[in-house]
């Protein structure tokens, strides 16, 4: 696609955003609503989200957990709403006959006598995409479902307990009320997308959206610097978060090549929050201070958000979430290491209706052994 430039002050806002929808994300897991506007988005509790529901799969991994629930699909999200996860992240991308669907990779691959084919997601039409992987109708039997690892191996994709392929509007209606979805916008990083192209498929995302969400807490992220401008123009009901690499990679939009980066993206278009990769954040710590001073969310992902230690690290620091595969672990480390502590005449402490008033304080439960082991944590991961 060529390269177009993207004048954010040009795109239409949508005329279908209903006048009453909320400005505060409800859900029965925060004890207060998580609310956004132009003082920024206020999260009052240490939220774990669940990345592509109850984890991402990573087929080459011995790790048979990494295989356990076929990713990005409703199985994957209600198992993860057995947890105590605040959000589900998943992946959207949007067919060519403008239908939006749950799926990471950029290509599908299949295998058909001997051979592996493999198409873009996006050039498929909604009925092309829902034929891989299972079923509804028993009578049927899906095309096979293949992935290309990042070192390029290709690899069936086989797990535990498999799922279908779904929309984004079949996970409004099926998915755990009580959750709240991270839908993160999907686009090629290989690909220069034409402004009218960004602003069609949003809108395309976006219409579900208002359509489905209802009283579900909801967030958009996305790597695509455009990308999450545009949603922002579009829409101003839902928070708009900015994935970033925070500097571990480079990429040819020096938008996308630091956490100094990300912040300035955010402020120019107001946008509420990052998402930064966390061995960014391990990298560059200071930049903490500098995204909360800017009234900006800091959220972060990675696979250094399945060691708990990391985790409780990165509340200390003041980051607000993490984005997390082992979901049951790391809920529970969560618990345990950061409880609600009950105070009474506190002045911040959390109203709860029909309870005494809580403030939430961290309870680490270490010994001497891992106390150090935390301390020696940070220029560890910075090595990495």
């Amino acid at each position: 696609m060529a390269l177009k430039a993207v004048h954010v002050s040009d795109v239409p806002t949508l005329d279908h955003v209903p006048e009453t929808a909320s400005l505060a994300l409800h859900t029965t897991r925060f004890p207060q609503g998580v609310e956004f506007g132009r003082s920024g988005l206020k999260i009052p509790k240490f939220m774990v989200v669940g990345h592509r529901g109850s984890g991402m799969n990573l087929l080459q991994s011995s790790d048979r957990r990494m295989k356990a629930i076929k990713e990005n699909t409703i199985l994957s999200f209600n198992t993860a709403a057995q947890f105590a996860v605040d959000f589900i992240e998943f992946d959207v991308q949007v067919t060519k006959d403008d239908c939006p669907v749950i799926f990471h990779d950029n290509f599908i691959l299949s295998e058909q006598n001997g051979t592996i084919y493999e198409k873009r997601v996006t050039e498929l039409s909604l009925s092309e995409f829902l034929c891989y992987g299972p079923q509804i109708e028993p009578s049927k039997v899906g095309n096979s479902l293949w992935r290309k690892t990042k070192d390029g191996k290709i690899l069936s994709w086989n797990v535990e307990k498999d799922d279908g392929l779904c929309t984004l509007e079949e996970s409004f209606e099926k998915v755990n009320p009580s959750l709240g979805f991270n839908i993160e916008l999907k686009f090629d990083d290989h690909i220069v997308y034409q402004q009218e192209h960004l602003i069609h498929v949003l809108q395309s995302i976006l219409k579900v959206v208002f359509k489905r969400a209802k009283d579900r807490p909801i967030i958009f992220s996305s790597f695509q610097p455009d990308a999450a401008l545009i949603v922002r123009k579009l829409q101003s009901t839902y928070p708009v978060f900015f994935l970033t690499n925070g500097g571990n990679e480079i990429f040819y939009d020096v938008r996308r090549n630091s956490l100094e980066e990300a912040m300035k993206l955010c402020l120019d278009g107001d946008l509420q929050g990052i998402v930064s990769e966390v061995q960014g954040i391990f990298r560059n710590p200071g930049a903490v201070t500098k995204i909360k001073d800017a009234k900006l969310s800091l959220l972060t992902y990675g696979k250094l958000n399945n060691v708990p230690e990391s985790v409780y690290l990165q509340h200390l620091m003041g980051i607000e979430g993490v984005i997390v595969d082992l979901v049951q672990e790391i809920t529970e480390a969560v618990s345990d290491m950061i409880q609600p502590l009950r105070e009474k005449g506190e002045e911040e402490a959390i109203p709860i209706e029909g309870e005494e008033p809580i403030r939430v304080k961290a309870k680490p439960k270490f010994s001497e052994q891992e106390l150090s082991f935390l301390l020696k944590l940070i220029p560890e991961l910075i090595q990495l």
